[in-house]
Parts: structure tokens; C-alpha cells; sequence
């Protein structure tokens, strides 16, 4: 409960960056009285359309008392939201404390508010009121408001979908050509899925965003082969990236136009064609310069290589909290940095982002790490053991989050999850930032697909450069969180990669009931013993004696596969002498 010494008070737990439907981002905070030119410079280029919906009738401009009133809150009985990209709003949102007759009232004896969203027309469509509508909730919430009353033009159909598909118990009326909407604010398990659903879409649109890129320019390409930008593009030139490919360098001369092939360019604001991902390879100093630069051409999403961040001490911590605000005040989202880079093997992509100098066999698993060494090491496994005779056992994508400064595992899940491409989710995590949210995605990922995860860090301390802070959870605790979300936990890289090719080359059992046969009596009742222990319906084991042939196995395991009492079969085989 609020009282009055603070009712003006800026909430700043209130500002949250968001991932909008189309996969860009945007901020949300409260409005304040310096926000007056935004708000005018907002309405000014909303439609007249938009406005008559808004106000119910012509309104062309904000009065000064309109500005004044628009961005002057209490924060407790008034209050005003807005999404902003850069310095300019994109979408409002604002609620009035109302109480008997719908009058202004002050309180919490009065735990009803009006709401209503204004959004730039050229912004709808990307989940920006509902967005919005989430976060006012909450603040609502906090603020002992309990209901949201909201009145509509019926012509005014997307604001009432979003009202309608928030999943709020309401009530609905018609009166005086309007229509009214009630709703509580307390949580449904129908609002809560809406959200999920929406942050599910949202997120995984991100990180689409940036394993498909249809244009790629690397920044930091030297003029000689070498160094870490002018590999990265020999990978994705050498990989067969469908896109196009750029090569950036400031150092170029004047009138150089290519580089081995590739169109060259001095800065990315000379490309004349959309860019989607910046690959950034420059010295961290020079990185704020490139990202202004990607953000004014609308480039979507940045993978930074670069090194010199938080793992380099505190004002290396600071220059990492700069890239992402920076990154996100034009909507980008950010791997890295100091991340290995991205990969993915689709027919319709190839995209070598990455310092691996070949194109990985493309396959069904999807790899996730936050140490590039690990990473490295991870698909070099995979390379040498991704040899068996089906096409699945190679890659479908490769993220190497480095100091996981914006997107996390948490997002690439969101990606995996729907993703057609990618059967079998292979996790090295050195650390958990938000285990309720991890194992609440990781949980859904489980039920679709395997999730083999393998935790590095033992004592709740993350790696330095990480931009979240480990949890604090005992290690125990978390693996046990994780095996009650369905996650398959193992111990080392060795043991994810074969867990990985083991659950890529075969489907998942349908049941629990397992038949064993072998040439050893002693080693089928260890293996149903085993079986018995993990929770499972084995039947009794099958013994073929040691003078079974490899036409006897043959013959067996051809009547256990078609058996439709078993769900797994388990054949377990002692060499014969000689």
C-alpha cells in the first residue's frame, strides 16, 4: 500500500524491455512531465482514424492542458505507460482510479480503474497493446486496483481483440453506441497461457530473426585473410549462405568495391539494400559506433564477437550494459558478446556465422552453449561422431551466447520449441539465471522434444562476462528442478553428445514396457534390474544362449520390434571367443 509521501515517487521497477510479436523490442516506462514533446510528436503521427477511436470524436492535436494532464501521474491513482523505441513512443497506455458512477476517485477503498491504449498506427499490429495491457495490469495490481473498466467504438474491433483475448474474466455491455468492457485483473490460467503464448511467439520470432537472416554483413573484415571478421566471412561465403553477404570495413579504400567476391563497403550505411544481421568483429571501443550505424539502417539483430566486456572487470561490465541499451533503443537484440557465433544448416539458409571453419552436416539437433571453447569442443564431437548412416545426426542450429548479454538459452528454447528443423535440444549452461522461467520452457520443450542439458558451473557463480547473475540455488537443488521438467541432465560434453546422437538416430519410446534379449543370461537380468530402478515395465529377459548366431539375434529382435507389448527393446550382446 502507497502512502501519500511517495505517491510521486518514479517507479522505476516499473521500465521493462519487451519482445515484440515481429521479434523486435521495444521499452516500457512510465510516462513523466519531460515527455511532453514525445507525447506531442507521438500524436501527431497517429492517424485520424486512430484518434476519433481513441477520443470518440475528431481531436487533430493535444491541448496543453491534454499534455499536461497526459503526463502528469501520481503513479498510484493515475497513471501513464508508454512503449518506446529510441527516444520515441510508439504506443501509450494510461488508467484513472475510478469509483461510484465512474467518477475520479483516490484510494484503495476504490479498486476500479478506466483504461485506454493509443497506438502509432504504423506499430500496430506487433502485439504493442498487449504488451501494454500486461504491464498495467501488473502496476494495477500493485496499486490495490482489482478491475479495469474499458469503453470502445465498435468499429474499433483490434482494441477490442486485445481486450477479448487477454483471457480476463469480463463482462460485457452496450450502451450509447458504446461498448463497455469489465475485467478483474487477477490471473486466469487462461490469462497466464495468453501471455506465455505471447512471449513464446515473440521470442522465438527473435532469435528466427536471426538464424535466418535473408542478408548478413560482417563488420571488421580485414583487407588480408586472417583475424576474426575476415573468418567469419570466408565461413559464411565458404558455408553457401542463400543471402546476400556484405563485407564492412572502414579501412577500405576509396573505390574498392569487393572483397574475394564479396561486395565491400566502408560502413553498413552504405549498403544500399536491407540488412538484417551485423556480425560485429571490431575493437570494443569501436563497437558503439557500428551499432548507431546498424540501428539507422534498421538492421534486425547483432551477433558480437567482439571481446572486452564483462569479462574484463567492471568497466568492461558498464561498456556491456551500454551495448544493450544501446541495442535495443533501435529495437535489435543482441548475441553475445564475446560469443563464438551462430550456425544454421538449413537447405533454405547455410549460414556459417561462427569461427568454425566448416559448415557442420546438417541434421536434427540444436545446440546451445555459453562458452565458445565448449562450444567449439561440442561440435568438433559432433563432427567426428555425427557419422552414421541416417541424415540426423548432424546440426540444425548452433548458438554460442558468449557473455549471454541479451538473448539467453531461455530464448533460442522458445525458438527450438516450434521449430520444425530441430528434434533433439542439446544445452551446455554455465549457469541459470531465471530457473522458475527455465524450467517452466524447458518443461514444455521436454514434452515435445528430448532437452540433454549438462550444468557447468557447481558453486552458483557464473562465468564473469555473464550479464545475468547465476542463481543461487544449490546445484543439487537446480539438477532436481530439472529432472521434474522432464530435462535429460548429464555430467559431461562427452555424455550430451551421445545422448544427443543416441536421441537423434531413434524416436522416443511410446510407453514403458521394455523387452531385453541377449546371449547372456547374467546380463539381461542386470539389464532388467536396471530397468526395474529407473521406474520401467521390462519384460523378463530373453536368453539366446551363447551359441546364438547373428541370424538367431536377427530373428529375435525382428519378433520383439513387432511385439505390440513392448514400447523399447533392449539388446544386450557378449562377443563370442574368437
Amino acid at each position: 500500500m502507497q502512502t501519500s509521501s511517495d505517491r510521486h515517487e518514479y517507479p522505476a521497477h516499473w521500465e521493462a524491455d519487451v519482445v515484440l510479436r515481429d521479434g523486435g523490442t521495444a521499452r516500457i516506462r512510465p510516462i513523466t512531465a519531460d515527455d511532453a514533446e514525445r507525447l506531442v510528436s507521438f500524436y501527431e503521427q497517429v492517424s485520424d482514424e486512430s484518434k476519433y477511436y481513441r477520443f470518440f470524436a475528431p481531436y487533430p492535436r493535444l491541448s496543453a492542458k491534454d499534455v499536461h494532464r497526459f503526463t502528469h501521474h501520481d503513479f498510484v491513482d493515475r497513471v501513464g505507460l508508454a512503449a518506446t523505441v529510441g527516444d520515441d513512443f510508439i504506443g501509450t497506455v494510461r488508467y484513472d482510479r475510478i469509483g461510484a458512477g465512474g467518477r475520479p476517485a483516490s484510494g484503495a477503498e476504490a479498486d476500479e480503474a478506466e483504461v485506454a491504449f493509443l497506438v502509432q498506427d504504423a506499430h500496430q499490429g506487433r502485439g504493442v497493446a498487449s504488451a501494454l495491457l500486461e504491464h498495467i495490469a501488473a502496476v494495477a495490481r500493485e496499486r490495490d486496483i482489482r478491475r479495469f473498466a474499458a469503453e470502445v467504438l465498435p468499429a474499433n474491433t483490434k482494441m477490442i481483440k486485445v481486450f477479448t483475448d487477454a483471457g480476463y474474466t469480463q463482462k460485457r455491455s452496450f450502451e450509447d453506441g458504446v461498448v463497455r468492457l469489465e475485467f478483474g485483473l487477477e490471473p486466469t490460467d487462461r490469462s497466464l497461457a495468453v501471455q506465455y503464448a505471447r512471449e513464446q511467439r515473440a521470442e522465438a520470432r527473435s532469435v528466427q530473426r536471426l538464424l535466418a537472416p535473408g542478408a548478413v554483413a560482417v563488420i571488421g573484415t580485414g583487407r588480408t585473410p586472417g583475424g576474426v571478421g575476415r573468418s567469419i566471412l570466408d565461413n559464411i561465403r565458404d558455408g553457401g549462405f542463400t543471402g546476400r553477404l556484405y563485407a564492412v570495413n572502414g579501412a577500405l579504400p576509396e573505390g574498392q568495391k569487393e572483397l574475394d567476391g564479396v561486395p565491400a563497403f566502408r560502413s553498413v550505411r552504405d549498403i544500399d539494400a536491407p540488412v538484417d544481421l551485423a556480425v560485429v568483429a571490431v575493437p570494443a571501443d569501436r563497437v558503439p559506433e557500428v551499432v548507431a550505424e546498424c540501428g539507422e539502417h534498421d538492421v534486425q539483430g547483432l551477433v558480437v564477437v567482439s571481446a572486452g566486456y564483462a569479462e574484463s572487470g567492471p568497466e568492461g561490465r558498464e561498456r556491456q550494459r551500454a551495448l544493450v541499451r544501446q541495442a535495443r533503443s533501435y529495437g535489435m537484440r543482441i548475441i553475445g558478446p564475446n560469443s563464438f557465433g551462430v550456425i544454421n544448416t538449413s537447405p533454405e539458409v547455410r549460414l556459417n556465422a561462427s569461427l568454425a571453419p566448416d559448415m557442420p552436416r546438417a541434421g536434427r539437433i540444436g545446440l546451445f552453449a555459453q562458452s565458445g571453447a565448449i562450444g567449439v569442443a561440442l561440435l568438433s564431437r559432433l563432427h567426428r561422431r555425427g557419422g552414421g548412416v541416417t541424415g540426423v545426426t548432424g546440426l540444425s542450429t548452433f548458438v554460442s551466447s558468449g557473455n549471454r548479454a541479451d538473448v539467453s538459452g531461455n530464448d533460442v528454447l522458445q525458438y527450438w520449441y516450434e521449430d520444425a528443423d530441430t528434434d533433439v535440444a542439446l544445452m551446455y549452461l554455465e549457469s541459470i539465471g531465471n530457473p522458475r522461467k527455465f524450467t517452466r520452457l524447458a518443461r514444455r520443450t521436454a514434452a515435445a522434444k528430448p532437452l540433454v542439458v549438462v550444468q557447468g558451473a557447481r558453486h552458483g557463480a557464473g562465468p564473469r562476462g555473464h550479464a545475468v547473475r547465476a542463481t543461487q540455488l544449490p546445484h543439487a537443488t537446480v539438477s532436481a528442478l530439472l529432472r521434474q521438467a522432464g530435462v535429460i541432465r548429464v555430467d559431461t560434453i562427452t555424455d550430451l553428445v551421445d545422448a544427443g546422437l543416441l536421441l537423434a538416430r531413434q524416436p522416443l519410446p511410446a510407453g514403458p514396457r521394455v523387452a531385453i534379449l541377449g546371449n547372456s543370461e547374467s546380463l539381461g537380468l542386470l539389464t532388467y534390474d536396471a530397468c526395474l530402478a529407473e521406474g520401467l515395465r521390462p519384460h523378463p529377459p530373453q536368453d539366446l544362449t551363447t551359441a546364438a548366431s547373428a541370424a538367431d539375434f536377427h530373428a529375435a529382435l525382428s519378433r520383439a520390434l513387432a511385439d505390440d507389448s513392448s514400447d523399447a527393446v533392449v539388446v544386450t550382446a557378449i562377443p563370442s571367443v574368437g
